[in-house]
């Protein structure tokens, strides 16, 4: 499985579920980074197979649409989309 890893602040597991071409996914890595935030990011358009199958259903029990960006903050709330104010009061304490 592709999954990067980010260093930075540690405020828990942190997983960005993106694609390599949404730029709203891009923004969103951005603006962790920004904020020094560690976390983990997954481009689920470049797995195949069953690890791609892995990956959605895991995605897909936060955000049921399966839409990009689907951002995990420690198994507990997830923020489905770019919304920079929910980002940073979630991770921002």
């Amino acid at each position: 499985m592709a999954i990067e890893y980010v260093t930075g602040k540690n405020k828990g597991r942190v997983v960005l579920y993106a694609l390599s071409t949404c730029g709203w996914c891009n923004k969103t890595k951005e603006l962790l980074r920004e904020m020094g935030i560690e976390f983990s990011y997954i481009y689920v358009d470049l797995l195949d197979g069953q690890g791609r199958e892995d990956v959605i259903s895991a995605m897909e029990k936060w955000n049921p649409r399966g839409s990009f960006p689907t951002l995990v903050i420690n198994d507990k709330h997830c923020i489905v989309g770019f919304h920079e104010d929910e980002i940073r009061e979630a991770l921002g304490k």
